[in-house]
């Protein structure tokens, strides 16, 4: 605070040291407006005496335009004074509820979800969960072209058991990059995005079940079996939908316990005769 309190002492020739009833020190005025020596916060510990009065200066200024601003609107805008006052009312009471509501849920919500809610939720909803895009399960690998051991790799891809994956893993420093986990569902675009190699193959080709490819290029060879896919407007499979399943499922029992809220809330006033219609 000493700082602050140099840059005080330059201001005190600008207007007098007014006193309020909490004896505050007061280094800014705009109208009937004091700015207090406590109300400057953030004063970074590592500045110099210099740079803490050019903070201190641009606070204030940057305080008094927003004073003046106010001052201005309360004087033009007189016309819409109750309108923005209305408009504060609703805000203020919308922030009380929803501050309340975010309480009440994260004291009562069930946030449980079990296999079994998931996979009522999926089967009776499965219109919600039609594909806009293909999804693929695949594997590759790709290397260089002044690799030693191709056959190798190729045989060994070819295989694809875990036994040949794992000695595939054992040489990896070999490869420029690869892919063996294919028990789970990716999004064609992210797959190009994710290995852009794989541009090189016609789209319609590579979304084919089953399907095993092999190219050369200049700078080395990619191998990619496709284990499965699944095309655009076909149903997503569960596991796939999974984390949006959860997320839906919750935001279901959310909006039941806020009904059950607001209607307990409605039916406990009406009894107290705390609500009343004439």
């Amino acid at each position: 605070m000493f700082r602050i309190q140099i840059f005080i002492i330059l201001l005190l020739f600008v207007f007098s040291c007014k006193r309020t009833n909490d004896n505050r020190k007061p280094i800014a005025k705009v109208y009937n407006t004091f700015l207090y020596e406590d109300d400057i916060k953030n004063l970074p510990n590592n500045y110099s005496k210099e740079d803490s009065l050019i903070f201190v200066k641009n606070f204030i200024n940057k305080w008094a335009r927003e004073q003046l601003l106010v001052q201005k609107a309360k004087i033009n805008l007189q016309e819409e004074k109750e309108q923005i006052n209305t408009l504060v009312d609703q805000y203020h009471q919308d922030l009380l509820i929803n501050k309340y509501k975010e309480a009440v849920v994260k004291q009562e919500l069930d946030t449980l979800v079990t296999d079994t809610d998931i996979e009522s939720f999926y089967t009776q909803n499965k219109e919600i969960f039609i594909l806009n895009e293909p999804l693929v399960k695949f594997r590759y690998i790709y290397f260089g072209n002044d690799i030693l051991n191709a056959r190798e790799f190729i045989s060994l891809f070819k295989e694809d058991k875990q036994s040949s994956d794992e000695e595939i893993m054992n040489q990896e420093l070999q490869l420029k990059s690869f892919n063996l986990n294919d028990s789970i569902w990716i999004k064609y675009d992210d797959v190009i995005k994710n290995a852009p190699f794989l541009k090189t193959f016609n789209k319609n080709k590579f979304l084919q079940k089953r399907n095993y490819l092999n190219n050369n290029d200049s700078t080395g060879t990619y191998l990619v079996k496709i284990k499965d896919v699944l095309l655009r407007n076909e149903t997503a499979p569960m596991s796939y939908a999974l984390p949006t399943i959860k997320q839906m499922i919750l935001h279901k029992r959310k909006l039941e316990l806020l009904k059950k809220i607001e209607e307990t809330l409605t039916e406990d006033a009406i009894k107290n005769k705390e609500f009343q219609i004439y």
